[in-house]
């Protein structure tokens, strides 16, 4: 299982280095994907993560399937979830905020059982390349929004905690785990 990273770890205050052309269908990039989703995988809480969240400084982030199903409406707990493949984001730049706002609450898998409230944008459109190099543009609201805030947080070297308020510590109580 591939390690997450925590707060104290210097390559997430780093911005991530872009990823060249030739570089996305190499097979390090794919490797770098491919742990990603086994991290992402191995926490049943992560909604998305962030390459230097492995330890990687490359501006990749992925979105958990599970998520995306979640956001369409899918019942992921009662058997209806056909594991949907997770959303890869290469470089991505987000294009437009909207000016409407809100405190959200978060979370991050690198700043462990931190959750607080921070202000974000109700909407957001941003555009990156996929695992094949394909541009896409996509345009969220809501949680969706917030992960592609949250994510190029992380590619810019920005943790949730800098900016949250009201932050408290919730370890899961033993009979959790």
């Amino acid at each position: 299982m591939e390690k997450i990273v925590q707060t104290q770890d210097p390559v997430l205050r780093k911005i991530a280095k872009e990823v060249g052309p030739a570089e996305i269908q190499s097979k390090e990039i794919k490797e770098i994907i491919k742990k990603m989703k086994s991290a992402l995988l191995s926490q049943h809480d992560g909604v998305a993560l962030a390459a230097p969240q492995i330890g990687v400084s490359k501006r990749i982030f992925i979105v958990s399937g599970k998520v995306i199903d979640l956001l369409k409406g899918v019942d992921v707990e009662h058997g209806e979830y056909k594991k949907r493949e997770d959303e890869i984001y290469i470089n991505p730049k987000i294009t437009k905020l909207s000016k409407d706002k809100a405190m959200m609450e978060e979370g991050c898998l690198s700043a462990r059982y931190l959750y607080g409230k921070i202000e974000r944008s109700k909407k957001a459109n941003i555009e990156a390349l996929d695992e094949n190099g394909k541009l896409f543009k996509k345009g969220a609201s809501g949680l969706m929004a917030q992960i592609f805030q949250h994510e190029t947080d992380h590619l810019d070297g920005k943790l949730f905690i800098d900016r949250a308020v009201d932050v408290v510590d919730l370890p899961p109580k033993e009979d959790d785990n």
